[in-house]
């Protein structure tokens, strides 16, 4: 496994003839990944990356955003003026 700071490579993974992707034992691991739990695909087509999120963590993502709202509205207009 190669890590870099907090960045880590797992390895490699195959998707198979169903479109299914076995995440490696090492990441499951380290993310806390169960069977059942429920993955969020993300990326960028432009950019050229994939990745996962893991639905509690969605939900912490958009608990913050619309938490803070009004601060992101407030810098938005600071940066039209």
């Amino acid at each position: 496994m190669y890590t870099m700071h907090d960045k880590k490579l797992f390895g490699t993974a195959t998707v198979g003839t169903k479109g299914q992707v076995v995440i490696p034992a090492d990441a499951r691991e380290a993310f806390d990944i169960k069977t059942g739990d429920r993955l969020y695909v993300v990326g960028s087509s432009k950019a050229g990356w994939i990745g996962f999120l893991k639905e509690d963590q969605l939900r912490v993502l958009v608990d913050h955003l619309t938490e803070n709202i009004e601060q992101y509205r407030s810098a938005i207009d600071n940066i039209d003026k």
